[in-house]
């Protein structure tokens, strides 16, 4: 299939209603199948993420807290939760908790796990800033707030810890997000990166 599909906001609100799963997902199974939604949802459910989206609503009583420290210089420290304390304890499921610790240290600019988590108040701020940039930079005033809102897109990159690719080379790429729902699939529970903290010398 074709990468270069370029699928609209509505077929990917659509997907994401059918099974559950985030929005890059569901962009990237789009993408992948060329926009046939029987094809992207087989290719979710392949992949272990629709069926992990459908586990979203269940309770993460259980978990494991893990923090990861850099040279002395950096710390992290995250929660992630699961269903069962059997779950919490399964090797496969420490590992990507230490990977989301290693993670965490790594992002300067992190600073939620969702991009729900982020305020009405600091997205206005930040398209204010980007269409002020662009404004500077002599692009017409027409289409100043669409190059606002695609900068602002391209940020949470930076800010949002579920948007990001994961560090780790074995990882080819996927966001942490595809991690974490690949992880539920695989366990068969509701996995949740809950909060997180993440501590550097000398930066208040």
């Amino acid at each position: 299939m074709s990468t270069s599909y370029k699928p609209t906001a509505a077929e990917v609100k659509q997907l994401r209603d059918a099974t559950q799963a985030g929005m890059m997902d569901c962009k990237r199974a789009l993408e992948e199948t060329s926009g046939d939604l029987e094809a992207a949802t087989k290719w979710l459910r392949e992949k272990g993420i629709a069926s992990a989206g459908k586990r979203a609503g269940r309770g993460t009583g259980e978990g494991l807290i893990e923090s990861y420290v850099h040279d002395g210089k950096i710390g992290a420290m995250v929660e992630v939760g699961s269903e069962t304390d059997f779950v919490a304890r399964n090797d496969t499921f420490r590992a990507f908790v230490r990977k989301v610790a290693m993670q965490i240290a790594a992002g300067e600019h992190l600073r939620v796990v969702s991009e729900d988590d982020l305020t009405e108040e600091f997205r206005a701020s930040e398209l204010e800033i980007f269409r002020a940039k662009a404004a500077a930079e002599g692009k017409p005033e027409a289409m100043l707030d669409k190059i606002a809102d695609g900068m602002w897109k391209k940020s949470l990159i930076d800010y949002v810890l579920l948007n990001q690719p994961s560090i780790r080379p074995e990882d080819d790429g996927k966001t942490i997000e595809t991690l974490r729902a690949e992880l539920s699939g695989t366990l068969g529970e509701n996995i949740q990166i809950k909060r997180f903290a993440r501590f550097q010398v000398g930066v208040e």
